[in-house]
């Protein structure tokens, strides 16, 4: 079984590799160069997700389910998926999976550990690179640099469209959710995640106070940063996990992120990696977008998804919803 073919993210002509594999090139001219083996479709320079790729690149590994010997990235996954998406990729019968904002590719892993999973993995930034290094391209798995709201793709052309922990980063997330929704096929699947409003997104001062400036940084200098900040303030979490009142006091000052509670079955030097990347990742975002479960599920009764699924749960909220049709 094939892949859907890749199309100019300009005019949706199909695109064709030269003999060298060195680009892809439309009918109308535009061409878009093939590194490292991987497709870079991007329509323009403007990459807001550059602080992304930098910490993908140093944290391949951090979230793998294969590095942590845990089952947290495949708990996620078939939380998210819901029941009759996760025991449809069991069976052998292939399906399309487009995987959005794939990063160094926790949910990769465990896409391609199921039998039915033809998977193309795509990320507005260089986070492609690690996820080749963790899962090269092969048969079932291929790796695309994109736009999430410019997919090089037809519309509905995937069984499935997963794309978890990216869409409170783009621009306009409503519009992100409609373009997601495009590439479903009719009896597909679209599953999701947002951050929503909480007490931490409002009441943690000192990470409100240093985002703005800490985002502007060149990736390596915010990555430097926020590890300075996990070193200081990391050892005050360990010290007071266990003391819930000063734990809550603590978190409403310190900028980091630690995981004792939620994440207990990691070891102390991984809940030290996972704060380092998370406390990056929480602290250099460009755009930190906020919503409502009832805000997510009028977005998906919109365009015209049946079996809508909203639910508070890991990042914030979880959402599927299913494409009418065969």
């Amino acid at each position: 079984m094939n892949f859907p073919p890749y199309v100019c993210p300009f005019d949706g002509q199909e695109l064709s590799e030269d003999p060298g594999r060195t680009s892809l090139t439309c009918p109308s001219g535009h061409a878009f160069p093939v590194r490292e083996g991987i497709p870079r479709l991007l329509p323009d320079a403007d990459n807001y997700a550059a602080a992304f790729g930098a910490q993908w690149k140093r944290y391949r590994r951090t979230q793998l389910d294969s590095y942590t010997r845990t089952t947290y990235s495949r708990d996620r996954l078939r939380r998210c998926l819901g029941e009759a998406a996760w025991l449809r990729l069991q069976q052998p019968e292939p399906l399309q999976v487009l995987e959005a904002g794939c990063g160094a590719g926790r949910f990769t892993e465990v896409l391609l550990g199921t039998p039915a999973a033809l998977v193309t993995s795509t990320d507005l930034s260089s986070a492609v690179e690690p996820n080749q290094l963790n899962f090269p391209q092969s048969g079932r798995h291929r790796i695309a640099q994109c736009d999430i709201n410019r997919f090089p793709f037809r519309p509905g052309q995937f069984d499935i469209v997963v794309c978890l922990g990216v869409v409170q980063h783009t621009r306009d997330p409503e519009q992100t959710i409609a373009d997601l929704h495009s590439q479903v096929k009719p009896g597909g699947w679209l599953v999701i995640d947002h951050y929503r409003h909480t007490l931490s997104t409002t009441t943690k001062i000192t990470a409100i106070l240093l985002r703005p400036f800490l985002k502007r940084l060149p990736p390596q200098q915010g990555i430097a940063a926020t590890n300075a900040l996990t070193r200081w303030f990391f050892p005050m979490h360990r010290a007071v996990r266990r003391h819930k009142p000063l734990q809550m006091m603590l978190s409403r000052v310190s900028p980091i992120l630690t995981y004792f509670h939620a994440l207990p079955d990691l070891s102390d030097e991984l809940q030290y990696e996972w704060s380092e990347l998370d406390t990056h990742d929480n602290l250099t975002d460009w755009y930190k977008r906020l919503r409502t479960p009832g805000s997510i599920r009028r977005t998906l009764t919109s365009l015209g998804l049946v079996d809508i699924s909203v639910e508070k749960g890991g990042n914030g909220i979880e959402a599927r919803g299913r494409k009418p049709g065969s």
